[in-house]
């Protein structure tokens, strides 16, 4: 009796299984890719280095010590396609981090070894999104694009440099963008994390007033290279 009553319990619990199994999954949201036109934010972190070129190959190299710093900014999505989107993410962005000179011997203080860069950037980029097939409540995607940014702490006009522990960058840069996200549907609203790598274009180095400074004499180039999570929501 106990053996039929177990048999019966599985039968059951088996049958209970492949009903729920056979249930076809509710889409949150079946129309909202097909708006023309829609709106979000983002919020999310980022982390900027530098790509150092030199005018000869240095005894130490010159390192960038990288901090997390935060983004915050504004998404608007036109529909292409069913499958393409173009995307304006403007935003301003915030980080900090140091440059460490390893070149000690034309230094005399230890504190000259090291500069801080602080940069709060008004960034504006214009992206392709190509998005995958919808499966169920979640659709991943690629992005790809251009942007360009203003740097408000660059210090490039200012009068002082590394002599006075002023590190100076150029004010405007180009760069272009790479990435990848998750599109997630809920009830209510669409949440996408993304993750993308930026690459500067141009030389973002304003070197010092001495063209035989100890801090910049041997630096050719900075190009900015950059990684951003952002966390969208629309």
């Amino acid at each position: 009796m106990r053996l039929f009553l177990k048999i019966i319990l599985l039968l059951f619990v088996f049958n209970f299984s492949f009903s729920q199994a056979k249930k076809v999954r509710i889409e949150n949201l079946q129309n909202f890719d097909k708006q023309k036109l829609h709106f979000g934010y983002y919020l999310g972190l980022n982390q900027y280095n530098f790509k150092i070129d030199y005018k000869q190959n240095p005894e130490y190299s010159t390192q960038m010590i990288a901090e997390l710093g935060l983004n915050i900014g504004l998404v608007g999505d036109l529909r292409i396609n069913e499958y393409l989107n173009l995307r304006f993410e403007p935003g301003l962005h915030t980080n900090k981090g140091s440059i460490k000179f390893n070149e000690r011997s034309n230094f005399t203080k230890e504190s000259d070894t090291l500069r801080s860069v602080k940069s709060t950037y008004v960034h504006l980029p214009v992206l392709l999104k190509f998005s995958s097939k919808r499966i169920d409540n979640f659709r991943p995607y690629l992005l790809g694009g251009i942007s360009s940014s203003f740097n408000l702490s660059s210090n490039q006009n200012s009068p002082e440099d590394n002599k006075n522990d002023i590190f100076r960058l150029k004010t405007f840069n180009f760069y272009y963008e790479l990435g990848f996200g998750i599109d997630f549907y809920f009830q209510y609203f669409k949440f996408s994390p993304s993750i993308r790598g930026l690459f500067s274009l141009k030389n973002e180095l304003t070197p010092d007033n001495d063209v035989n400074s100890p801090w910049t004499g041997n630096l050719d180039r900075l190009r900015t290279r950059g990684i951003f999570i952002n966390f969208t929501f629309h």
